[in-house]
């Protein structure tokens, strides 16, 4: 059976994220129900990394065995005629028969937005975190600085993430845009923990407001104390915007990290 790999884009605002569960519709359902109807036999979509509920992407991937060799148009085409309007397929391939889309990603980058207007946007809601309050945008990039490179994140990882371990590289960090604007930041990165980025952001928020000097960010990094560190950012502003792959599985030493373990949502 030929093994299909596509790539996603998604408004997760009516999921309960990607993973199935019980208390609402999940993309990766939403995704096995539309290929059942193309395929006329059920199949298992396996994913890159577990979104949560509200959090959106532009770049998932995901994978599974087609029972049925059909042209990549009618994975794109065909797929997205059956699919809701806030899931699409962007791009279709076939991929070799060992390809697993977590344990051969050698990295993803988030975009996590924000409205920094004075008063509230009804249509940025579900797509930006809105904050009132006007953000030194400057003081924001200085210190998300201190985040990149190869570190222990645990100060930044979710009190139930059972990953094994917390340290984590950071390739790039980046602060975009402009304050009483819409703001953007930019992490990418080999592996992530359990809400993660949402943490650095909050974290990062806390600078720009003027709460807390540009230096806390590096102490609360070097704490490993999770309740030192900024609030949760809302799901809402998150994208999961793309994963990179090389031509092969990931060596160990950057694979280990991201094998098995939890994934920022």
């Amino acid at each position: 059976m030929p093994r299909l790999k596509l790539t996603l884009e998604y408004e997760g605002t009516r999921y309960v994220g990607w993973q199935v569960q019980p208390n609402g519709p999940s993309i990766q359902s939403t995704l096995q129900d539309a290929l059942q109807k193309l395929l006329g036999e059920r199949v298992f979509v396996a994913s890159a990394g577990r979104t949560d509920a509200g959090v959106h992407a532009t770049g998932q991937v995901a994978c599974f065995d087609s029972p049925r060799v059909l042209p990549m148009k009618a994975y794109t085409m065909g797929l997205n005629g059956i699919l809701p309007p806030d899931i699409a397929v962007v791009a279709a391939e076939e991929v070799a028969a060992e390809f697993d889309p977590r344990r051969w990603s050698r990295g993803k980058r988030y975009r996590y937005r924000l409205s920094n207007r004075r008063t509230r946007s009804p249509l940025l809601r579900t797509t930006h975190w809105e904050v009132f309050a006007p953000l030194d945008v400057e003081a924001m990039r200085r210190a998300s600085q201190a985040l990149l490179g190869r570190h222990d994140f645990s100060a930044f990882r979710a009190a139930d993430c059972q990953a094994k371990h917390a340290v984590r590289e950071i390739r790039q960090v980046r602060v975009e845009g402009t304050s009483g604007d819409t703001v953007a930041v930019v992490v990418e990165g080999t592996a992530f923990l359990k809400h993660m980025v949402r943490n650095l952001v909050g974290t990062l928020v806390e600078v720009g407001k003027g709460r807390r000097p540009e230096a806390w960010v590096a102490e609360v990094l070097a704490s490993r104390e999770r309740k030192l560190a900024g609030a949760t950012a809302p799901p809402q502003g998150l994208v999961l915007e793309e994963v990179f792959y090389g031509d092969g599985p990931p060596p160990r030493s950057l694979g280990d990290a991201a094998v098995g373990e939890e994934d920022e949502g």
